[in-house]
């Protein structure tokens, strides 16, 4: 696939105009730590994190993309099993994939057996080219939306992070996934097909060590995104998530990782989030307000130290709040 140009491209789907375009951020002229212009070498730092026994983990950034942090905003991971690793998310880049793939390299002979890819968001799989094809796998929905979707989000993402993602083409997994039990490279894992944040979002559980990579469905400390979210299904993937036995450690698609006191604080904090919002969108949908007035109403204090807030709830509101107000004025004209 012939990677998108730098230059802005035209959209193709007013929704992912809104998703990614709303608020650009001005191109960066500061050179980070690693970052060299002259010889086009952008290092990510990626400092893979022990939680468990042959469990890592690679914290992102809480923050909205941009040309600072070249996209690395995501929480990704990886499994080292008796004869192989199992990776959870390859980054936004084919730079990132290609120095996760490094980092595991520096701690494992062993080969990767098997690329994972949660849902179909850019963050998520944009460093698949840099693992073998036969190993990348996702559930079936997100093979197909990565495969319709893959150009234009890209496309997006390289207005966003800049040189970051040059050599960045999309690459779909060939390989489809089901729930249930799983055994890669020594590991027994538990899948687990659920939805709300986009149209397929998939939970990776390992049990040995109780260690649950719930992907976008759950966030920590920062605002959910909702791109391509349905919020009564996302609650109810909640619902679903609360009831899983034997999950000692949760790593949420965003923030850090959460376990003992705070295992459930990251399910706690995007429960309330959702649920504040869905009655914010009703109440104003039902009072007759305009996507101004909405976007104008302040953020309840209890969001003040949950980052991205504001850009989240904005992006939301554009998004949401239409097909909200479609809602309301069809149940008002059936009374």
């Amino acid at each position: 696939m012939r990677a998108p140009r730098l230059s802005p491209p035209v959209l193709a789907r007013p929704l992912l105009a809104a998703l990614l375009a709303l608020s650009l951020p001005a191109a960066a002229d500061t050179v980070m730590p690693g970052q060299t212009r002259a010889t086009g070498a952008f290092d990510y730092h990626l400092q893979p994190r022990r939680i468990a026994d042959g469990v890592y983990v690679l914290i992102g950034r809480n923050e909205d993309f941009d040309t600072r942090n070249g996209g690395n905003i995501v929480n990704t991971g990886f499994l080292i099993g008796s004869s192989g690793v199992v990776v959870i998310d390859s980054g936004p880049s084919r730079r990132y994939g290609e120095q996760l793939r490094a980092a595991i390299a520096a701690l494992t002979p062993l080969p990767v057996v098997l690329t994972l890819n949660t849902h179909a968001h850019p963050d998520h799989f944009l460093g698949n080219q840099a693992f073998p094809a036969g190993t990348l796998a996702a559930l079936p929905a997100t093979r197909d939306a990565i495969a319709r979707e893959s150009e234009d989000l890209s496309a997006n993402l390289y207005r966003l992070a800049g040189d970051w993602m040059r050599g960045t083409e999309a690459h779909t997994p060939g390989r489809s996934l089901a729930p249930g039990r799983l055994d890669a490279g020594g590991r027994e894992l538990e899948l687990i097909a659920l939805d709300g944040h986009s149209g397929a979002d998939l939970l990776v559980l390992d049990r040995a060590s109780g260690t649950l990579f719930a992907g976008d469905l759950l966030f920590h400390d920062r605002a959910p995104t909702t791109p391509h979210a349905d919020l009564a299904h996302w609650l109810a993937a909640l619902d679903r998530i609360a009831t899983l036995d034997g999950v000692r450690q949760v790593v949420p698609g965003h923030g850090e990782v959460a376990s003992g006191a705070e295992l459930q604080t990251p399910l706690r904090q995007t429960r309330a989030w959702l649920r504040w919002l869905q009655l914010r969108l009703e109440e104003s949908a039902a009072l007759g307000l305009e996507t101004n007035e909405v976007l104008a109403l302040p953020l309840p204090a209890e969001f003040a130290t949950i980052a991205e807030a504001a850009t989240e709830y904005r992006r939301s509101v554009l998004r949401l709040y239409p097909q909200t107000e479609h809602k309301a004025l069809q149940q008002h004209g059936a009374r």
